[in-house]
C-alpha cells in the first residue's frame, strides 16, 4: 500500500465513522414516508445500506457529504409497484451501485434528480421492475452521452 492508498483509506475510515451514524439515522427517518407503501428498514439494514453507499463511492472514486443521495434513492423506488418489502433492501443496494456508476459513466452531465427520474421511469416503465433491464438501459444512456447526445434525446423504449 503506497502513501496515497493509505491516505485515501484513512480519509474513508475517518469520514465513514463520522457520518455513518448520521447516514443510518437519515435512512431510518425515511421509514416515516416509505411505510405508507409498506416498506420499512430496520437499523441493521440501514447500516448495510450506509456501508454499501460508502463502498460504491470508493469504487467510483466519488465523494459526498452527509447521507448524500440515499434518501432520494429511497423515495424514488418506494412507490413502485415492483418494489415490495421482500425485495426492497436488495433493490436499494442495486440502485446505490447503479446510481454512482451511472453518474461516472455519464460524466456528471446529468443532474442527480434527472438521473433518478430516468432510473425510476425505466424501472416502472419498459423494464417492468427488472433491475437487470434498468442497468442495461442505464449503460445505453451512458453510450448515448458518450456520443455527445443529451438525456432528452434518449428513448427508454427498445430500439
Amino acid at each position: 500500500m503506497d502513501c496515497n492508498d493509505r491516505a485515501n483509506f484513512a480519509l474513508a475510515c475517518i469520514g465513514g465513522g463520522l457520518t455513518e451514524k448520521q447516514t443510518v439515522d437519515q435512512i431510518l427517518a425515511c421509514n416515516e414516508q416509505t411505510q405508507q407503501h409498506g416498506l420499512i428498514l430496520n437499523e441493521q439494514q440501514a447500516l448495510a445500506l450506509a456501508q454499501a453507499r460508502t463502498e460504491a463511492l470508493k469504487e467510483n472514486r466519488r465523494i459526498e457529504f452527509g447521507g448524500g443521495m440515499l434518501d432520494k434513492l429511497m423515495m424514488a423506488v418506494c412507490d413502485s409497484s415492483y418494489v415490495t418489502q421482500e425485495n426492497y433492501v436488495d433493490t436499494l443496494h442495486e440502485w446505490i451501485a447503479l446510481f454512482y456508476e451511472l453518474k461516472n459513466q455519464t460524466w456528471d452531465t446529468i443532474s442527480d434528480d434527472d438521473l433518478l427520474d430516468f432510473l425510476k421511469k425505466a424501472l416502472n416503465g419498459c423494464c417492468h421492475g427488472s433491475m437487470e433491464l434498468v442497468a442495461d438501459r442505464a449503460m445505453r444512456l451512458a453510450e448515448h452521452i458518450h456520443c455527445g447526445k443529451k438525456l432528452d434525446s434518449f428513448s427508454l423504449e427498445e430500439e
